[in-house]
């Protein structure tokens, strides 16, 4: 029996869940499963490695929060598909997708919780709530985002977790390369960060770590990949602390994960997250990296084995921690090597796919 399966996500940019998305259709064996995809607003470049994969893209063309036409259009689409199991991820395709799916008589309705979504107030988490009574499976990547769920009322036992896939970048980028690119001198030390520019990265906590690595590590630079609505609060802060020779806004770039191979240490400091694949990225490189101790993080990095931990607002430990790896080649070689290993042995795509494909078989 192959199963037909729809796939609903808000779009196809190069943000965590939509790589997952992608990895995961990409991989799902094609003699068993037929697969599709809806994007509920609009495509992203995302779209070119499914299309590249026989992989049917659907835009539904959804313009406004509200907008009743992009919801008759999914429901219609889902009645010529008639897919025996439809799977939504982020928060406006489980509202929209699972409404029209369970109007539309779908057997199997499976939900993407992909974050701690701390934004969520009392109408988003309403609906949440609704919508899960007549889920038939909800699915995470995290423990963490399970635990944030259980506290808002959704039961912890209606809750699948697959961690998130992950390969090694290809082609890693050289460091000879982006010094040469950055116009940066050989001896230069990188440190650096991927993700969009805005509250939940808590960028200016890191500028303040770099500012005090900085002072006793002066060839150190820090790379900042990504772009978003904080930009111009991020700039004014590097500047107010001096730091506009040594801290670099690199904008989104599509080899930001390759480049990643290039540095001496990966930081992340969000106070949120769901599983970053960032980090993820990072780690199958055998890039050091140095965490906020969050719940997300903490499902990835084993502190003092395969990278550090340090609390949410300590600045000075990031620093402190960093510095320890900067001064020691054996502690960096040691965490990144124990880094690679781990992503190797537990967080692969083949893994990640094949716990997928026996989640859709059981309920289907």
């Amino acid at each position: 029996m192959t199963i037909r399966l729809l796939q609903i996500i808000p779009t196809l940019d190069r943000g965590g869940a939509e790589k997952q998305l992608a990895l995961l259709c990409c991989g799902l064996p094609r003699e068993e499963f037929d697969v599709r995809v809806a994007v509920l607003t609009r495509g992203g470049p995302l779209a070119s490695e499914l299309r590249e994969a026989g992989i049917p893209i659907h835009e539904i063309g959804k313009r406004r929060k509200i907008d009743f036409a992009a919801y008759w259009r999914l429901k219609r689409l889902i009645r010529e598909l008639r897919p025996d199991a439809v799977h939504t991820w982020i928060f406006a395709a489980n509202s929209y997708g699972r409404r029209a799916a369970f109007a539309c008589g779908t057997p199997v309705v499976i939900a993407g919780e992909r974050s701690v979504d701390p934004w969520k107030r009392w109408r988003e988490l309403a609906i949440d709530r609704w919508l899960a009574k007549r889920t038939t499976q909800l699915v995470t990547n995290s423990s963490g985002v399970v635990e944030f769920y259980a506290k808002r009322g959704i039961d912890a036992e209606s809750f699948t977790v697959i961690p998130n896939g992950v390969a090694a970048p290809t082609p890693p980028r050289s460091r000879a390369e982006l010094l040469s690119e950055l116009n940066l001198p050989g001896e230069a030390v990188l440190i650096g960060a991927v993700g969009r520019l805005w509250p939940q990265k808590r960028y200016p906590h890191l500028l303040d770590s770099f500012g005090q690595l900085k002072a006793t590590h002066p060839q150190t630079h820090f790379l900042i990949f990504g772009d978003g609505p904080d930009r111009e609060s991020i700039v004014a802060a590097r500047d107010r602390l001096n730091l506009s020779e040594c801290v670099h806004l690199l904008g989104h770039r599509d080899d930001a994960a390759q480049c990643t191979a290039a540095l001496n240490c990966f930081w992340i400091g969000s106070g949120y997250e769901g599983q970053p694949n960032s980090v993820m990225e990072a780690m199958s490189l055998g890039v050091p990296v140095v965490a906020s101790d969050i719940a997300g993080n903490r499902d990835l990095v084993v502190d003092g084995e395969t990278g550090f931990l340090v609390g949410l607002d300590d600045a000075a430990g990031r620093a402190e921690r960093t510095l320890q790896i900067l001064s020691s080649g054996d502690l960096a070689a040691a965490l990144g090597t124990a880094a690679r290993t781990r992503m190797n042995n537990q967080f692969t795509v083949e893994r990640m796919v094949e716990q997928y494909a026996e989640l859709y078989q059981r309920l289907v």
